[in-house]
């Protein structure tokens, strides 16, 4: 997970030592934990892979609930309420909205994936995002506009307990990712949410 990077002090490398890094809450330490075990072990598989998934949106995701992602849910929110509900931002450097996070398609995900159990490149730990950050604010212009509805956003606080372990910026590192052989990520955020939406989602809405 993208968790793993914290708050970014340390930057967005999977070529970061995991020992180095320091995560926000329980769910990135989690990640972390097997991170540091799995470079630390003498006897390993002929090729092995820590992926680190940074947010993943794409079809199939129903079943996940509040962890599905925030195309998702923006789906649900539009279609339901005509808004969408965004956290507003609690550090002065960050406008509302614009805080920024590494959106991925999980198509994008499912190649490199694929190319890793056929190229076999160098065992390791991979970032596995778009490689450009993006706002909150973009997400929700793409969704509401593959929904062919004006943009209105309910402001909603993060909640006290949580600001002091949310993540303002998420961005990888692909480097590792593309000098190993793998493809160049495939799907920007415009043509991923609008491919999510129109294919899947909207789909399956009118059936």
């Amino acid at each position: 997970s993208g968790a793993v990077y914290g708050g970014g002090e340390k930057g967005f490398d999977d070529a970061t030592p995991p020992d180095q890094l320091r995560a926000l809450n329980p769910y990135g330490e989690s990640k972390l934990a097997f991170d540091r075990w799995a470079v630390r072990q003498d006897v390993v598989p002929p090729h092995w892979y820590g992926l680190r998934f940074f947010n993943v949106y794409g079809p199939g995701e129903a079943h996940k609930g509040d962890m599905a992602s925030v195309v998702f849910k923006a789906f649900e929110q539009i279609r339901a309420t005509g808004a969408l509900r965004l956290f507003r931002s609690h550090r002065p450097e960050y406008e509302d909205g614009r805080q920024q996070r590494d959106f991925v398609y999980v198509k994008d995900v499912v190649s490199w994936m694929s190319e890793l159990m056929a190229r076999r490149p160098a065992s390791g730990l991979y970032n596995m995002g778009f490689g450009t950050a993006r706002s909150w604010l973009d997400l929700a212009t793409n969704a509401f506009a593959a929904l062919k509805k004006p943009v209105k956003i309910d402001w909603i606080d993060v909640p006290a307990e949580m600001r002091d372990r949310y993540q303002y910026f998420t961005e990888a590192n692909i480097v590792r990712l593309l000098q190993a052989g793998l493809s160049k990520p495939q799907w920007s955020l415009e043509r991923g949410v609008a491919d999510y939406l129109s294919r899947y989602l909207l789909r399956e809405d009118s059936l």
